[in-house]
């Protein structure tokens, strides 16, 4: 058998990619090829901080390569190839916003859409909403990330499934991709048992470290796990993200829903558009399709109302639904069939047919002549 030469070698593994990273190994410059008369070798490049993504481009690169007789193997990039690959993950426009201490998602232009899950309190099921509607949202095909605002109720790492924390890349965070989806949160950070005692300075540092100094790529959609109330994070997110679209969150009881109108109006006076009312655990369904209406009736149609806005989903509670949140296999992707799964899909279009919100200046103003 004729060897390789250096380009072949490379086409092979062309699609040898790390999962946090949008690009190729070879597209980021992180493979290495010898070769000489008597064998041909690769080193490919991995970011130190999981050993289970090293492992993964091991067993890919084998596959392709040791059945033709190349020798392979994988390494940690240094402190000097994490800068230089740093370098490569930002366009010149990109750091100067970050040396401004921008987010990226803060831009006039920026096209990312930034969905705000919302809640007047906890217990109501935000945070399931919030992980199945970004996983609903990356199967429909959209480049999808998710933050956990929820800093002190923090829960999207354990709903996902992934201990993985992030990696660092020169001064940027590389959030881990969970199922097609970027992840951060303070989970990755903070162990569960642990209380965050911290005032809004602090929470406020942090908010701006996951958005300025984290890889987010350019997302089609950003859900945002906002957290219950309208406190300093709520403040601290209008600022950070000024186009965020709002979609509130209550069960089907009157007690929830008042609350949860206190949090929309929250949201209007700080010039947050709210686009719609979901009412979760709207009735539990057993496993037989029985239907029972455990929480009551119409405490979605109620908000929905005083706000004039759509109910735009209607999700029941299923044991599907609730194990999946507990064992790290959200609904959608665990049982897809499953009604909880099914609505949550179809709230996920509803929203993709709203479009972006339509933003006013209030500094124009029409003149009459």
């Amino acid at each position: 058998m004729a060897r390789l030469d250096e380009a072949a070698i490379l086409e092979r593994i062309r699609d040898v990619t790390d999962p946090d990273f949008d690009a190729s190994l070879v597209a980021l410059g992180l493979v290495d090829v010898e070769v000489s008369r008597r064998a041909a070798r690769v080193i490919a490049h991995v970011v130190p901080g999981s050993s289970g993504v090293a492992d993964a481009v091991r067993s890919s690169l084998r596959e392709r390569l040791e059945p033709v007789g190349v020798e392979t193997s994988v390494e940690f990039l240094d402190e000097e190839g994490l800068q230089r690959l740093a370098e490569r993950l930002e366009t010149p426009q990109q750091r100067a916003a970050r040396e401004r201490r921008e987010p990226p998602f803060s831009r006039a232009e920026a096209s990312t859409r930034i969905l705000g899950v919302s809640s007047g309190k906890g217990g109501v099921g935000k945070s399931s909403i919030s992980v199945n509607l970004a996983l609903a949202l990356a199967a429909s095909g959209a480049r999808t990330a998710i933050i956990d605002a929820d800093v002190y109720g923090f829960s999207v790492p354990k709903m996902l499934g992934e201990e993985r924390p992030p990696r660092v890349v020169g001064d940027l965070i590389v959030p881990p991709r969970v199922r097609g989806v970027r992840v951060m949160s303070l989970g990755f950070f903070v162990d569960d048992a642990t209380p965050v005692i911290w005032r809004g300075p602090m929470l406020h540092a942090t908010l701006q470290q996951f958005l300025v100094d984290v890889a987010w790529g350019e997302p089609d959609d950003l859900v945002v796990d906002m957290p219950p109330g309208t406190g300093d994070v709520a403040l601290s997110l209008q600022e950070f993200l000024p186009r965020t679209e709002v979609y509130v969150v209550t069960t089907p009881q009157p007690a929830a829903q008042r609350v949860a109108q206190r949090s929309a109006i929250a949201a209007r006076k700080l010039k947050l558009p709210v686009r719609g009312v979901i009412e979760n655990m709207s009735e539990f369904v057993t496993d037989g399709g029985q239907r029972y209406a455990i929480f009551g009736r119409g405490g979605g149609d109620v908000l929905a109302a005083a706000l004039g806005v759509p109910v735009l989903g209607r999700i029941p509670l299923t044991m599907a639904l609730r194990e999946g949140g507990d064992e790290g296999e959200p609904v959608v992707v665990a049982h897809p069939q499953d009604p909880a799964a099914v609505a949550i899909r179809e709230l996920a279009a509803r929203i993709v047919s709203l479009g972006h919100a339509r933003r006013y200046r209030a500094d124009l103003r029409i003149q009459s002549r």
